[in-house]
């Protein structure tokens, strides 16, 4: 068998989504011929979705909605129903159903597995498929520029070792944002690495096309650090916290410091708040793209963190008074 097909037996993929439409047609036909088996999970569509997946001869699981509903359960379920199909796997590709799989990634992550014995997972560049349409999908895109080699966390699109990823229970099933870096903070304590490649791994379709949408996705990041925050706070791991600690700066700190201090400064105290113009200006300065990206970056991460605030708020509120969280969806 030839090296390539070597790779094809060693791995299988789960793809999630839920009425992504052509988005997921694209993203299983980017899959096909490409590992040994492929799992779509899907949470409830109606527009066809599963369908369509099982006629693309793609095995299907249909998730109970009875049951409270997240990404990591629905990637968990896809890993299960993978070992039951193909119990002899070493690796896994999670995916999203809204990102095309770019060619020769599955052959590339394999082989630097194999040689990186230590490394449970690895990711490549993820792409924004339609930057140009909208500011929103140009900030992602921008987002998904991260930096290259060992990592501290990886995103929803990865290939993972499977007995790291047993070896600490999968992700966790309850989290409604944020189990990507959450599950490689379980990776990295038991002993393991997590590497980045310069390598095409994935073409995202956020599909971003108004404010509104962008705030419910900025306030579900917003949730998803104070509830990081809350896991793995302590030392040594911090994790999230210094990111919860700026949300609070600049979203709630600064603000209710103006309305304090306007009581003996008046109007005076207004000027305080040109704190935030002055901080879109040096981060765009500091910026590693054209002007145009820096600039819309910069602002859309100062202004981000009033959503954030509210998604931190949110999350305290749940903490407190136990129950359920809702999935915080923007599509």
């Amino acid at each position: 068998m030839s090296e390539q097909g070597d790779h094809l037996e060693s791995v299988g993929v789960v793809a999630i989504g839920r009425n992504e439409g052509d988005r997921l047609r694209r993203c299983l036909g980017s899959l096909s011929g490409t590992a040994k088996r492929i799992v779509y999970v899907d949470s409830k569509s109606t527009d066809g979705s599963v369908e369509m997946a099982r006629g693309m001869y793609v095995d299907v699981i249909e998730l109970d909605m009875r049951l409270p509903f997240t990404a990591a359960r629905a990637r968990n379920e896809g890993f299960r129903r993978l070992r039951e199909l193909a119990p002899h796997l070493t690796y896994v590709q999670f995916v999203d159903g809204d990102c095309e799989m770019a060619g020769g990634w599955l052959d590339a992550a394999v082989e630097f597995l194999n040689s990186h014995p230590d490394v449970a997972a690895v990711c490549g560049r993820r792409r924004e498929k339609h930057p140009e349409h909208s500011v929103y999908n140009l900030v992602c895109n921008i987002e998904w520029d991260t930096p290259i080699g060992e990592s501290r966390a990886c995103g929803g699109d990865a290939m993972i070792r499977v007995a790291a990823f047993e070896s600490i229970k999968g992700y966790r099933a309850d989290l409604i944002a944020g189990e990507d870096p959450e599950i490689c903070v379980r990776l990295r304590g038991a002993g393991w690495r997590i590497w980045r490649l310069q390598r095409e791994m994935t073409i995202h379709d956020a599909a971003l096309s108004h404010f509104g949408q962008w705030w419910k996705r900025s306030l579900r990041a917003g949730y998803a650090f104070a509830q990081g925050a809350d896991l793995h706070g302590a030392p040594p791991e911090l994790h999230f916290v210094r990111e919860s600690h700026g949300i609070w700066l600049w979203g709630m700190g600064i603000p209710v410091g103006v309305v304090s201090l306007s009581i003996w400064w008046g109007g005076w105290a207004l000027l305080i708040a040109a704190i935030y113009p002055l901080q879109v200006v040096r981060l765009a300065l500091r910026g590693k793209h054209s002007a145009r990206e820096n600039w819309w970056h910069a602002l859309f991460l100062v202004v981000g963190k009033f959503p954030e605030m509210l998604g931190q708020v949110k999350f305290m509120v749940h903490r407190h008074l136990g129950g359920h969280a809702a999935l915080i969806e923007y599509k």
